[in-house]
């Protein structure tokens, strides 16, 4: 299987553990979504989650009082979203092709979904649907790479993260020709961990997803010894998990 084959199967990977993945993964502090969304002004606005999933960032979003579409390529994952987010328009659609019309947007968002995206096909889809002036925001939930058991639980669940995240940060410097310069911040946030939820997590990423039943049982029993064994979480039935929230923004020329 070619590259760009092995990445399509490990994007299109996560509609079987819809429901595991809703449950865990976690959510995105107010204030960097706040951040994101700055450069539009105060108000309510027409945003569109790219890649929504579940819905994890949409109920953020709508929470702030945004009028929001939720588009998702994955019929499980938007089955999921509807159940759990009532009221949001949802829509069969990906990066690549969202059917909108053009300019309807006063932004687009993209939370944990960006680096499936055909880049330059998506960023000239997204300057499409997008208004001028608007905003095009990607956003990431980073587990903290200063964390030592962290950098450990990432080498396990992570084997083949890509070249030049070792430190775990993202490089975005483009959102193509019809976005201006690309401006990042950080934000942190912890959610209360416990053994079984690390495992719970795992399950919820793509390489474990696509890979074979045995490689599966090897990285359950290979997380579940993380925490039995590593001193900092050895005898722990309960311990923060810090995130990093990496926000990039962009406005529309």
């Amino acid at each position: 299987m070619t590259q760009p084959d092995r990445r399509m199967e490990r994007a299109r990977s996560f509609g079987p553990a819809a429901g595991l993945y809703d449950q865990v993964r976690p959510s995105y502090p107010v204030e960097a979504i706040q951040w994101a969304l700055a450069p539009l002004g105060p108000g309510h606005h027409r945003v569109a989650d790219v890649g929504a999933g579940t819905g994890i960032l949409t109920r953020v979003l709508t929470s702030m009082g945004h009028e929001i579409v939720a588009v998702e390529p994955d019929p499980r994952m938007r089955e999921q979203l509807s159940a759990t987010t009532p009221g949001v328009e949802v829509v069969d659609g990906r990066a690549e092709a969202i059917p909108l019309p053009d300019g309807l947007l006063d932004a687009a968002v993209a939370g944990q979904a960006y680096h499936w995206f055909d880049g330059d096909s998506a960023h000239s889809e997204l300057a499409r649907v997008i208004r001028p002036g608007g905003i095009f925001t990607a956003v990431w939930n980073e587990r903290d790479s200063t964390v030592p058991w962290l950098v450990e639980y990432s080498r396990i669940i992570d084997p083949d993260r890509e070249p030049g995240r070792s430190s775990g940060r993202r490089n975005v410097d483009s959102f193509g020709d019809g976005f201006e310069t690309v401006e990042q911040a950080d934000f942190r946030h912890a959610v209360a961990c416990t053994p079984e939820l690390l495992v719970s997590l795992l399950k919820t990423r793509s390489y474990f997803l696509t890979a074979s039943r045995q490689r599966q049982v090897e990285l359950d029993a290979a997380v579940r010894r993380l925490a039995q064994e590593h001193p900092d979480l050895a005898g722990a039935m309960e311990f923060p998990l810090p995130y990093v929230v990496e926000v990039f923004r962009a406005r529309r020329r």
